[in-house]
């Protein structure tokens, strides 16, 4: 089993949804970093459960617990580890899964893998629970890169079909907010819903809760920008950007594709279209668009690195669906129990942010 992420830095996860506690060790982070760690426990909270009428009402802390690799709030140079300790399991739940896999999950995937003695409980080690522990190493992450002026923002692109308003990186970058600052300004630390359009979010909102009481879920997008990123970081081949993120990302369940720049719009695009003609600006050589997303050939080009990822609706839903008796090889039907995000999207876009702050990390360390 590979839970391990990384080339110049080590990500290693471990845990499953209701085991004791989650957690992970990073290898590879320099002594002498300090972690705030208040900063971090905020991230942190924006993926945690509980916390509105759009999240599972699983509460969990999500306080994470340090073991080694800091002394104080200070990195020393040996493997960090932290846990988080799983205190709200209802193990009991998930009895009849046992036998009965849950349509859209890796349920039957895991006994065809690991056979009886998995652990089926709350999705085991194939929980979305296992991003909380990849929000510690990614929260850290993003720390040491805003050390090197590069940040990163987010936001939700679209829930269902109702798609949010604006541009990511012209707000992002022309908020008032960000100008007094000096930093990008990110719709995700405006709330736990981060659309730029909060007229779009609301619908969005109403949508989710209008497809809980159905006993459905719904899916989505989620947009992400990376700003400050130098020219030069990446390679060709196996090792460009694209290749990095994506790999990391599609270690967060429930991620079904990616896209970076115009994404599968430039399909259908003129090379005189698709095309980012380049330019001078104050000295420095930038392009006048960014349908590339700020990739050639795997290589940063110096203008924001953006990317756009689908995650699936929730497969976790009170509606009753066909499945197999695994036991007794016969059709049998399946409303699922437990309890689960009627949309996962807003919960994931930490994930995601923290996903690409260790890629990018990671890469910077190459060149």
């Amino acid at each position: 089993m590979s839970s391990s992420y990384g080339k110049n830095i080590k990500l290693t996860i471990f845990g499953q949804s209701h085991s004791k506690a989650i957690g992970m060790t990073l290898e590879g982070i320099p002594a002498g970093k300090r972690i705030d760690y208040e900063k971090l426990f905020e991230f942190m909270q924006r993926r945690a459960p509980g916390k509105n009428a759009y999240s599972t009402p699983r509460k969990e802390a999500d306080a994470p617990e340090f073991l080694s690799g800091v002394v104080g709030d200070t990195t020393c140079g040996t493997p960090i580890t932290a846990v988080i300790m799983n205190t709200n399991t209802r193990s009991s739940d998930y009895d009849i899964l046992k036998d009965i896999p849950r349509p859209g999950h890796a349920d039957y995937t895991g006994y065809i893998k690991y056979g009886e003695d998995r652990d089926y409980t709350g999705g085991g080690h194939f929980s979305g629970r296992l991003t909380a522990p990849l929000c510690i190493a990614g929260g850290i992450a993003i720390q040491l890169l805003e050390e090197k002026g590069i940040y990163i923002c987010s936001r939700i692109s679209s829930i269902g079909g109702i798609k949010d308003e604006g541009d990511l990186v012209e707000t992002s970058i022309g908020c008032l907010t960000g100008i007094n600052t000096g930093l990008p300004f990110n719709p995700a630390s405006d709330g736990d819903f981060p659309t730029i359009s909060k007229e779009q979010g609301e619908k969005m909102k109403a949508y989710i809760a209008e497809k809980r009481a159905e006993g459905d879920s719904v899916g989505g997008v989620i947009e992400c920008a990376v700003f400050g990123i130098p020219a030069g970081v990446g390679d060709p081949m196996f090792d460009g950007m694209e290749n990095r993120i994506s790999q990391i990302i599609f270690g967060i369940p429930a991620i079904k594709g990616i896209e970076f720049g115009n994404g599968f719009e430039a399909a259908a695009l003129t090379g005189s279209e698709n095309n980012d003609e380049f330019c001078l600006k104050e000295g420095k050589i930038e392009t006048v668009t960014n349908n590339c997303g700020g990739i050639l050939g795997g290589i940063t080009n110096g203008m924001p690195l953006i990317f756009r990822v689908a995650v699936k609706p929730t497969p976790s839903i009170t509606k009753e669906q066909k499945s197999i008796n695994l036991s007794t090889k016969e059709e049998t039907t399946l409303v699922v129990p437990g309890r689960h995000d009627p949309c996962i999207v807003p919960r994931a876009v930490p994930c995601i942010e923290a996903a690409a702050a260790l890629a990018v990390y990671d890469a910077l360390l190459s060149c």
